[in-house]
């Protein structure tokens, strides 16, 4: 199996694991660590990190394939303002997902893992999916899912007061495109000083999301 599609299950076996915790149910309408964020929104916008590929895997495969991860991430406008039309779309389709409950999305969410797992072990590697208008291979928007799954994961763990479960591997892949996002859109020299000389990073260059 291509690294990037085992890394990806790993990370979501660590979500359903978290979406799973009793502690969740127990803070369920509770704030999360995200400002303005229920735990349970939360937790929906982490459950789509599983949801979305077994549905983006049904839809009808798009002709082409133009856009990386990094396009993906670095053209996203508005990500940091949260009453941008990205932002409210987002937490949105978080809220309705979010709507059947924590026992009915723990389940749910767990039995997408388990088909995703069968599935991606058996599509070609030049499969491909269309990320809302945006076609991609499957590695690459799973390269986009691993960064939801590690960083929602964590933001997740955070609000519930336990470790963050999400392997190693999988936050490698997300730190990888993260960074390329930060060169793209910031540019190198930010990029190095922000890693190196952080009295001379004035445009925030590693803060991306």
């Amino acid at each position: 199996m291509h690294p990037t599609r085992s890394a990806y299950l790993d990370a979501a076996d660590a979500a359903v694991g978290l979406l799973g915790l009793d502690a969740l149910h127990d803070h369920w309408d509770d704030e999360s660590i995200l400002t303005g964020w229920p735990t349970s929104v939360l937790a929906g916008h982490l459950a789509r990190s599983l949801l979305q590929v077994e549905w983006f895997l049904d839809a009808e495969e798009p002709p082409t394939d133009t856009v990386t991860a990094v396009d993906y991430y670095s053209a996203l406008l508005g990500v940091r303002d949260p009453s941008s039309a990205l932002n409210q779309g987002v937490r949105a389709r978080s809220e309705e997902t979010a709507a059947v409950g924590w026992a009915v999305l723990a389940s749910e969410t767990a039995s997408c893992a388990e088909r995703l797992r069968a599935r991606l072990g058996a599509e070609p590697e030049a499969r491909r999916v269309d990320a809302f208008g945006r076609p991609m291979l499957l590695d690459e928007y799973l390269r986009t899912r691993l960064i939801e799954l590690s960083v929602h994961g964590d933001d997740l763990a955070e609000s519930l007061g336990v470790p963050s479960p999400i392997p190693p591997a999988s936050m490698d892949v997300a730190t990888d495109v993260l960074v390329d996002v930060a060169r793209r859109t910031k540019g190198s020299l930010a990029v190095l000083r922000a890693l190196t000389r952080r009295e001379r990073d004035d445009s925030e260059a590693l803060r991306v999301l």
